[in-house]
C-alpha cells in the first residue's frame, strides 16, 4: 500500500512541476518552500498512521476520528488570525463535522478502541498539512506543492524500505494510480488557491468533507448500499456546504 502511495505522490510531484512551468509561476522564497516541505512531511506521517490505524482497528471508529480532527488546526488558526466567521458558517462547520462522522461510521464500528491513537496522529498530520500548505502558498500555488511532494515522496519511500512493504502495484492498476496522483495533487492545488481567495477555515472544513464523495462513488461505482446513518451524513454534508457558502 505504501509503495502505491509513493508512485502516486511521484506522479503528483511531476504534475505540479509541469503546471508550475506551464503557467510560468515564479519560484517563491525558501520560507514558502520550507513550509511546503514541512506540510509534505507531516502529511506523509499522517497518511502512514491512517493506513496503520485502519489495519489494526475498526474503520468505523478510526476513519471518522481522523476526518474530524483534520479540520481542527486550520479552523483554530483561522479563528485566531481572521476572527470568527458568520454565525451561519459556524453552524455549517458543526453540521459538517457531524456529517463526516455519520458518513464514515460503519456497522460494528463500536466496541473496539484499537488504533485510535494512530487515528489521532493521522488527523493531526492531515490537519498540519492543510495549515502548513496554506502558509506555504501565500504567493504561489504549484511550487509549494512541488516541495511538499518532494518531502512526502522521500519520507514514504523510507517507510517502504523500513517496513519491507511490497511496492509493486497490482497488475493493471497503474492507470488508476496515475489518475489518483493527478487528482490528489490537483485537489491540493485547488485548496491552496481557495485559501488565497477566502477564509482558511472555510476551505479546510469543505476539504474535510471528502468522505461524501467517497461514499457516493462507492454507491455508484461499487454498488455499495448506503446505511441509514451514511445517508443522513451525506444530507448533513450537503446542508453544511450551503450554510458555509452563506455570507
Amino acid at each position: 500500500m505504501f509503495g502505491v502511495v509513493v508512485i502516486a505522490h511521484a506522479v503528483g510531484w511531476a504534475f505540479m512541476l509541469l503546471l508550475a512551468l506551464l503557467f510560468e509561476e515564479r519560484i517563491p522564497g525558501w520560507y514558502s518552500l520550507e513550509w511546503g516541505m514541512l506540510a509534505g512531511a507531516v502529511g506523509a506521517i499522517g497518511l502512514a498512521a491512517f493506513y496503520k490505524a485502519l489495519a489494526v482497528g475498526k474503520m468505523g471508529i478510526n476513519a471518522p476520528l481522523a476526518s474530524v480532527i483534520t479540520a481542527v488546526l486550520p479552523v483554530v488558526f483561522s479563528f485566531r488570525t481572521e476572527g470568527l466567521p458568520h454565525p451561519l458558517q459556524l453552524a455549517g462547520f458543526a453540521l459538517a463535522l457531524v456529517g463526516i462522522w455519520l458518513m464514515t461510521t460503519q456497522r460494528g464500528g463500536a466496541g473496539n478502541s484499537k488504533g485510535t491513537g494512530l487515528a489521532v496522529v493521522a488527523g493531526i498530520g492531515f490537519s498540519g498539512f492543510l495549515l502548513f500548505i496554506k502558509l506555504a502558498g501565500t504567493r504561489s500555488v504549484f511550487w509549494p506543492l512541488v516541495s511538499a511532494r518532494t518531502a512526502s515522496c522521500l519520507l514514504m519511500t523510507g517507510i517502504v524500505f523500513l517496513t519491507v512493504d511490497d511496492w509493486k502495484p497490482i497488475c493493471g492498476s497503474m492507470g488508476l494510480i496515475l489518475l489518483a496522483g493527478i487528482l490528489d495533487s490537483g485537489a491540493n492545488a485547488l485548496y491552496v488557491a481557495a485559501t488565497q481567495r477566502g477564509r482558511l477555515d472555510v476551505a479546510a472544513v469543505l476539504s474535510s468533507l471528502y468522505p461524501a464523495s467517497t461514499v457516493v462513488l462507492a454507491r455508484l461505482v461499487l454498488k455499495e448500499r448506503l446505511s441509514g446513518l451514511q445517508t443522513i451524513g451525506v444530507a448533513a454534508a450537503l446542508s453544511a456546504i450551503l450554510l458555509i457558502a452563506a455570507k
